[in-house]
């Protein structure tokens, strides 16, 4: 039960629901309530498809490119790193070549939501602590985020800028910490 929680909160940290709130508070802002809902729906769908995918398959895209878990840990320690130190310094990068394509999609969906460290974390704890586990956890995580995007509205009242960034930092300092981890394992099995 305890590798449950471990697993939750770590996908939790690196999806980072509540420090996206901002960021999809600014892609829906002019939205109706109806369709701004509709569209935490599509984010969602769209972000779960990518994540099963690379829950399933994640390995056998590594098996394919000849890479060994313990590098692909060092790497994912240092993508998650980056984010971590991202978070926690609050610096919001967009790309712009994103805001031409449909929200939902990108960049909510991905790599919001699913992006390159929710997959790296994921496919890692599948080979450390079993794909029914990280399965659960990662289910877990995409409901709450639908929670937290359908009410988003609500939720970012409540917190506001400053409390939804506060928590970003947090979790990023948190983040950074399980990279640290990450890499770490990774090196030491080498």
């Amino acid at each position: 039960m305890i590798e449950i929680v471990r697993i939750f909160f770590a996908i939790f940290v690196v999806m980072d629901s509540l420090g996206n709130l901002p960021v999809f508070f600014s892609f829906t802002k002019n939205m109706g309530d109806n369709v701004r809902r509709r569209v935490s729906l599509q984010t969602i769908l769209v972000a779960a498809i990518i994540l099963l995918i690379f829950l399933f398959f994640g390995n056998s895209v590594l098996d394919f490119f000849n890479i060994d878990i313990h590098s692909f840990k060092i790497a994912a320690g240092l993508i998650l790193m980056i984010f971590g130190l991202k978070l926690v310094l609050g610096l919001r990068v967009m790309e712009e070549r994103a805001k031409k394509y449909r929200v939902a999609v990108v960049p909510l969906a991905t790599p919001l939501i699913t992006g390159p460290g929710v997959i790296t974390t994921i496919i890692v704890f599948a080979e450390q602590y079993g794909m029914l586990l990280t399965l659960i956890a990662s289910l877990l995580n995409i409901v709450v985020a639908y929670y937290f995007l359908y009410n988003a509205k609500q939720i970012y009242k409540f917190l506001g800028r400053q409390g939804s960034d506060a928590l970003s930092r947090i979790m990023g300092l948190i983040l950074t910490a399980i990279a640290v981890s990450f890499i770490r394992q990774g090196w030491m099995n080498l």
